[in-house]
């Protein structure tokens, strides 16, 4: 498989090889050609969990993926995705901002639980008052955008974020013609699906019926004995060093490959939706995973195995197909991105910026960023930088532990065996650094020679130079996004709160009227507006619209609005009747 940079440097080449001949003899050198956009495309994304790069499109063959496989056939991958924490929420907060999660206080993992443990109170991330949802900014732009079903941001989403957000959420909900944005969540994946007693979740059946409002499911798992088995338990897997080779780890791989199988077929029915009414052409479709692996010593961690996930995006009409992309890309540059590819200008407040669309930036990225914090009930302060082959690590609690005994971490069989094998000593030199009481306070690693970030090249004289720049730009990078890993978490709250001892509160919107004219505003800075009008027979619109300008209404019908503000308490919910 060719990559697209390097079908430019083959072109490149023999542009120069010809350029020696005569003139007579020169010939046009075709490059590859940009990628054409639909002016309103439809934008589908395919979202699993806890996914490392364990499939075929990625050099990994263990298990069968016949639908990604075919996706990544006919589309370009991107082996350098990376998200900017190594666990679910923060991740998505990033994505659905195009911001970094430790600006805003959005990289702490379940910060509205937890309390007790923590002697904190329950809170959400805040971004500035200008942020939005990037749904919400399609929405505003005629979009009709869904999300099925998984939320989890670190804060709540405004009813204003979706049209639909549901295990019915779908793009054949839409008005005739109308663009969409829908969002398919699959579970199968997560780190829960290694959890004992081992079994399939029946309500991702949801996606084989996706659409259809009147079908009902029933919730819980089916036992291991009654799921499909896509892979022989006899199957030889390559464990990674910094876990042991004992049949409960080979256990967990098989768990692993099989739940990825699952989700295959499911991704594959969705696919199967789009082709079938007829959209496959005029969609960009994007599959990645929302961090990297759920096994131990990958999830909630900055190491490659926390952070790299693989992407593949398929263009209509098959452009660039069959091809590779190894530019390095961060979950910020989702937003921006999304709103370039449907010729929307990024605002100024996204931090990331667009790879794909209009306003795609000139530069690649140097580098990627990522953070770990708070995880459930424990708390640590790490950041992370990494080049296109090197990644600096600093540690500002260098005198706690790597392990953080997360609860529902040590559900996994494989977590069990390892903090087992910890106490009687049968673990190596690779598979005891996690267990060290202490942490060096910087580390770096060659992620090309030493894929597994196991070997700190920190103290190595050689590598001097090297660390003095990644120190620097992790240090441009803090400023710049203005996160302080030293703030304690309850003046992060404060901050967040702008020195209350409470979680702000919108303001109520103000409606008025004038000749059927509804007017509506806000007196809290950055609020959303949402709203349905209820006609004078009492039915009531289903969506929550987004207020943006004066609308009319007929006589008779009343207007019900809320306010948001990503990060306070919603307001209450007002009506007016003409």
């Amino acid at each position: 498989m060719l990559s697209i940079r390097s079908i430019v440097s083959i072109s490149m080449v023999f542009t120069v090889l010809i350029s020696c001949q005569s003139k007579t003899e020169e010939k046009a050198v075709a490059t590859p050609p940009e990628i054409q956009f639909p002016e309103r495309p439809n934008i589908l994304w395919l979202v699993t969990e806890d996914m490392g790069p364990y499939i075929p499109s990625f050099g990994d063959s263990t298990i069968v993926t016949p639908n990604l496989s075919r996706l990544a056939k006919e589309g370009v991958i991107y082996p350098n995705l990376y998200s900017t924490s190594g666990v679910c929420a923060p991740s998505r907060a990033a994505i659905t901002t195009g911001m970094y999660p430790t600006s805003f206080g959005a990289n702490g993992m379940r910060t509205t639980s937890y309390t007790e443990v923590t002697g904190l109170p329950s809170y959400g991330a805040v971004p500035p008052p200008e942020a939005r949802m990037v749904s919400e900014l399609l929405r505003m732009n005629g979009y009709y955008c869904s999300n099925n079903d998984k939320e989890d941001y670190q804060f709540k989403a405004p009813k204003t974020a979706w049209d639909e957000s549901s295990p019915y959420a779908h793009w054949r909900n839409r008005a005739n013609n109308q663009p969409f944005f829908s969002v398919f969540n699959f579970t199968e994946t997560h780190e829960s699906g290694l959890f004992e007693p081992y079994g399939f979740k029946n309500i991702e059946t949801r996606h084989y019926q996706a659409g259809d409002t009147s079908y009902t499911w029933a919730g819980g798992r089916m036992l291991e004995e009654e799921t499909p088995i896509h892979l022989s338990k006899d199957t030889e897997f390559s464990i990674p060093p910094y876990l042991p080779d004992t049949p409960i780890v080979r256990r967990d791989m098989w768990k692993l490959y099989n739940n990825i199988a699952e989700m295959d077929k499911q991704v594959g029915a969705v696919l199967k939706q789009l082709e079938e009414d007829g959209l496959l052409e005029n969609t960009i479709i994007f599959f990645y995973g929302d961090h990297g692996g759920p096994l131990p010593r990958e999830k909630r961690l900055v190491y490659d195995s926390g952070l790299n996930t693989p992407m593949i995006i398929r263009f209509p009409n098959k452009q660039h197909a069959e091809t590779k992309d190894d530019e390095l890309l961060s979950f910020v540059d989702f937003a921006p991105t999304l709103l370039s590819l449907v010729g929307i200008e990024p605002p100024a407040y996204m931090q990331g910026q667009a790879f794909l669309g209009k306003y795609k930036i000139k530069k690649e990225r140097k580098y990627i960023h990522g953070a770990a914090d708070r995880f459930d009930g424990f708390t640590d302060a790490i950041r992370a930088v990494r080049d296109d082959q090197f990644k600096y690590i600093r540690n500002y609690r260098p005198n706690q532990g790597y392990y953080l005994p997360v609860e529902y971490r040590e559900r996994i069989p494989t977590m069990q065996e390892l903090l087992r094998l910890s106490d009687e000593g049968g673990l190596d030199s690779i598979q005891s650094l996690w267990f060290r009481e202490s942490k060096q306070p910087e580390e770096l690693y060659d992620c090309k020679t030493d894929p597994y970030e196991v070997n700190n090249l920190a103290q190595d004289p050689a590598y001097d130079k090297k660390i003095e720049k990644l120190r620097t730009e992790m240090d441009r990078w803090l400023s710049e996004i203005g996160d302080e890993p030293s703030l304690p978490e309850r003046d992060l709250i404060t901050k967040l709160w702008n020195g209350a001892d409470s979680q702000p509160i919108t303001s109520e919107p103000k409606i008025e009227s004038k000749d059927n004219l509804i007017t509506m505003s806000c007196s809290t800075e950055g609020a959303s507006l949402g709203y349905k009008i209820i006609d004078k027979e009492g039915t009531k619109t289903k969506v929550w619209n987004v207020y943006q300008k004066p609308l009319k209404i007929p006589v008779g019908s009343k207007v019900v609005a809320q306010a948001y503000r990503i990060g306070y308490t919603p307001s209450k919910i007002v009506e007016k009747e003409l």
